[in-house]
C-alpha cells in the first residue's frame, strides 16, 4: 500500500523571503500611491479651505502617532495577523468612504488611510524583523523599493488622470490593490511572527518601552535619520510645486519631478552596490551632507527658480539613497525581545515629521519667503551628517559584503 502524505508546503509553510515582502511592499505602494496627488485635490473640491485643510492633516497626523505607538499595546490582545488585516481592511474601507465625496467621508477616509498606512508599517517592520537576517536586512529595503518604484511612479499621475475621468476611480483602484495585498498576505502565512520569550513580563503601561527607547543611543540616532529624510521630502512634494507657482514656473512642474524622482527608485539596486562597497556609516553620512548643501544652495534668493528646481530634484536622489541606507542602524539596533514595540517607535517618524514640518514651516514662513523652508531643511540633514558621524565605521559594512 501507498502512504498518503500531505505536501510539505501544506504542512510547514515556507519562511517568507526578501522577494515575498518585497511583492507585499509593491502593492502597498500602488494602493497609497495612486492616492498621493489625488487626496489634496479632493480635499480641497470637498471642504474649499485650505486653513481647514491644513488643520484636518494637524489632528489626522496627531492621531496617526498616537496610534503607532499605542499598537504594541493593541497586540497583546489582537493578534498581530490581524492588526496587519485591519490596517489593510482601513485602506478598503477608506477607499468606499471617499467615494461618496461629501466633506465628512472626505476627512473619514483620510483619516482611515492614515491610520491603515501606519498600523501596516507597524506590522510589516515587525514581521521583516522576525523573518530576515540581519545580514539580509539591506538587501530587502533596496528590494523593497524596486518593487515599490513602479506604484510610486505611475500612481501619482495615474490617479490624476482616473480621478479626471470619474471621481472614485482612483479609490476603486486602490481599494482592489488593498484588497490583493492582503491576500499576498495571507498567502505568506507569517502569522504572529515568531515567538520570542522575554527575560521579563511585559510592563504594565503601554507606552513603557518608550524608556527603553530612550536608553539606547544607536535607536535615538536610527529614528531622527528617519524624522529628518522624511521632513526633507515633505519639503520637497509639498513646497516645491508651491515655490515653483509662486515663481512663474508651470503648476505641473512639482507632480512631474515627483514622477521623474520615483523612476529613480529602479536605481536602487545600484545604490545598494555602491552602498557594500563602503559602508553604512559612509552612505549616511554621503546622505546627509549632499541633500544640506543642495537644499542650502536652492534656498538662495539670488539664483534663478530653474536652478534652485534642479538642485532640489538632485537633492531628491540624495534622499532615496538616504531611504534605503538610514534605517539601517535602527533595524540593526532592534533587540529581537523588542521587535513590535520598537516597530511601533520607528514608524512614528511619519506622523512627527508630519506635524513637525507644517509647523516649522508656518514659523519659517513669517519671517522670509517659502525658499527658507528649504535653508531649514538643509540645516537639519547638517544636523543628521554630524549625528551620523558618531556610528560606528564598520557598521554594515562585512555583513553587506556581496558574494564574490
Amino acid at each position: 500500500m501507498f502512504e498518503r502524505r500531505i505536501p510539505e508546503w501544506l504542512r510547514h509553510a515556507p519562511a517568507p523571503s526578501v522577494r515575498g515582502f518585497a511583492v507585499l511592499a509593491a502593492f502597498e505602494a500602488i494602493t497609497r500611491g495612486i492616492l498621493i496627488s489625488v487626496f489634496p485635490i479632493a480635499m480641497y473640491n470637498a471642504l474649499g479651505d485650505a486653513a481647514l485643510i491644513s488643520s484636518v492633516y494637524f489632528a489626522i497626523g496627531i492621531l496617526s502617532l498616537s496610534i503607532a505607538l499605542l499598537i504594541p499595546f493593541m497586540t497583546r490582545y489582537i493578534a498581530r495577523r490581524w492588526m496587519y488585516a485591519i490596517g489593510a481592511s482601513g485602506f478598503m474601507i477608506g477607499a468606499g468612504c471617499a467615494s461618496f465625496g461629501t466633506p465628512e467621508m472626505m476627512i473619514l477616509a483620510l483619516a482611515l488611510n492614515s491610520l491603515a498606512t501606519v498600523t501596516t508599517f507597524v506590522c510589516f517592520n515587525a514581521y521583516v524583523l522576525d523573518y530576515i537576517a540581519r545580514v539580509e536586512l539591506g538587501k530587502c529595503e533596496t528590494l523593497r523599493m524596486f518593487y515599490s518604484a513602479l506604484g510610486w511612479t505611475v500612481g501619482p499621475l495615474l490617479g490624476v488622470v482616473l480621478w479626471g475621468l470619474w471621481q472614485p476611480a482612483p479609490f476603486v483602484v486602490s481599494a482592489i490593490s488593498a484588497a490583493i495585498m492582503l491576500g499576498m498576505f495571507t498567502y505568506m502565512r507569517m502569522g504572529n511572527g515568531k515567538l520570542i520569550t522575554r527575560a521579563k513580563t511585559p510592563p504594565p503601561n503601554p507606552l513603557a518601552f518608550i524608556g527603553r527607547f530612550f536608553e539606547q543611543p544607536r535607536l535615538i540616532a536610527g529614528w531622527l535619520f528617519a524624522v529628518i529624510r522624511s521632513c526633507g521630502w515633505w519639503a520637497y512634494v509639498v513646497y516645491l510645486p508651491i515655490y515653483a507657482v509662486q515663481n512663474g514656473l508651470s503648476e505641473q512642474l512639482g507632480g512631474a519631478l515627483l514622477s521623474v524622482t520615483n523612476a529613480a527608485l529602479f536605481l536602487s539596486p545600484f545604490m545598494l552596490r555602491w552602498m557594500q562597497a563602503r559602508s553604512i556609516k559612509y552612505s549616511v553620512r554621503t546622505g546627509f551632507i549632499s541633500c544640506a548643501v543642495l537644499f542650502t544652495a536652492a534656498s538662495v534668493s539670488v539664483i534663478p527658480a530653474w536652478l534652485a528646481v534642479v538642485l532640489l530634484f538632485a537633492a531628491s536622489l540624495f534622499l532615496i539613497l538616504l531611504d534605503i541606507c538610514a534605517g539601517l542602524p535602527f533595524l540593526m539596533a532592534v533587540k529581537p525581545s523588542e521587535r513590535t514595540e520598537m516597530s511601533a517607535i520607528y514608524s512614528s517618524y511619519r506622523d512627527v515629521s508630519g506635524i513637525a514640518t507644517p509647523g516649522i514651516a508656518w514659523l519659517v514662513l513669517l519671517a522670509v519667503p517659502i525658499s527658507g523652508i528649504f535653508a531649514a531643511t538643509g540645516i537639519a540633514c547638517m544636523i543628521a551628517w554630524g549625528i551620523a558621524g558618531q556610528l560606528h565605521p564598520r557598521l554594515g559594512a562585512a555583513r553587506l559584503k556581496l558574494p564574490a
